[in-house]
């Protein structure tokens, strides 16, 4: 699919965030002038049109003690120039992905990704619509298809800590239309409660009072648990669950006592998306096939994006409002941030 040869390097507008701020700080971002070097091997050289802010952006911004780092880790754009090992796209394709959390982040206007982890762009979104999708379908996929081994046959009842929320966003609506099982999410607020009653979960109950709560729903227990919520709940899980039953948990607790688990012989997964770039594994491009797959279900009218929040303009001003609404802990769906121009 190669057929033009990749261009020379080029510079960009990048915004970076900078070590030992929170998004409060007025300095929090700062624009910067980037070289993105032509694209070699499997990589392309996107165009972006949009991004979208994910909680890991504000851990590693979080981390970052000093110096500067480019941000973002999901994507929609224009391919612009490709790698002499490239066979799935070519330049003008619109693409989306989420990247790689060990190279430079999406906030900039050329970027520079992995053909492999990298999916089509759903026809029938726009940039900023596509932008809201990739982290967070791949990482709800893998937790149901991957981690907890799901398939269109399967039943049982899935419990969605944390439904309102990016993930959970994306993993209601996967759960409820590609499998069997019976979804029940949490929310904290009625915008949050119809949001997921609106994604198709079967039952919306509140978090503060777990056990109590899903005992109402599902008096004999649960069998899968996706939390983005751990700290502070191990026992209720414990609770909730059947014997035998699973948990994957996409969060970072600091300190996490597993033992309440078991008594049931409860398993415990984690999920992160950037496991397959991170280690190099060799099924990489089951990531860009994944959002591949996604892609069709959008255009299919199977699953919708979620987007509730559009910024247009990415500048250090917008970043770091889109960190603070994140911070909140209250954001319903994602925030995206489109490009000008």
């Amino acid at each position: 699919m190669n057929s033009t040869p990749a261009t020379g390097p080029a510079t960009t507008t990048a915004w970076v965030a900078r070590g030992g701020r929170g998004p409060d700080d007025e300095d929090a971002f700062t624009e910067t002038t980037v070289e993105v070097p032509a694209p070699e091997g499997h990589d392309l050289r996107v165009r972006v049109a949009a991004v979208s802010v994910n909680p890991v952006d504000t851990k590693v911004h979080a981390g970052l003690a000093e110096g500067t780092q480019q941000l973002g880790w999901d994507a929609s754009g224009v391919v612009e120039s490709v790698g002499s090992e490239v066979t799935r796209f070519a330049p003008g394709d619109e693409v989306y992905y989420a990247g790689d959390l060990t190279r430079p982040g999406t906030d900039a206007g050329l970027h520079l990704v992995d053909e492999r982890v990298v999916g089509r762009k759903p026809a029938t979104l726009d940039h900023a619509q596509a932008a809201s999708l990739p982290l967070t379908a791949i990482t709800a996929w893998e937790t149901l298809f991957d981690r907890f081994g799901l398939a269109a046959d399967s039943t049982g009842t899935l419990l969605v800590v944390g439904g309102a929320g990016g993930v959970g966003s994306v993993l209601v609506q996967l759960a409820r239309q590609l499998t069997g099982l019976t979804v029940v999410a949490t929310a904290g607020r009625e915008e949050s409660r119809a949001w997921v009653e609106g994604l198709g979960a079967h039952h919306v109950v509140d978090r503060r009072d777990l056990v109590a709560a899903v005992g109402e729903v599902a008096p004999d227990g649960v069998d899968l648990v996706f939390t983005a919520h751990s700290a502070g709940n191990v026992e209720a899980f414990a609770e909730v669950l059947r014997p035998f039953g699973e948990v994957v948990a996409i969060d970072d607790p600091e300190q996490l006592d597993l033992l309440p688990l078991k008594g049931k012989s409860i398993a415990w997964h984690w999920e992160l998306m950037f496991t397959r770039s991170m280690q190099g594994t060799a099924d990489l491009v089951e990531q860009g096939r994944l959002l591949d797959r996604v892609a069709d279900l959008v255009d299919d009218g199977t699953l919708r994006h979620t987007a509730t929040t559009v910024v247009e303009g990415l500048d250090a001003t917008t970043l770091r409002e889109a960190h603070r609404r994140l911070a909140s802990g209250s954001t319903i769906g994602k925030v995206v941030l489109t490009l000008r121009g």
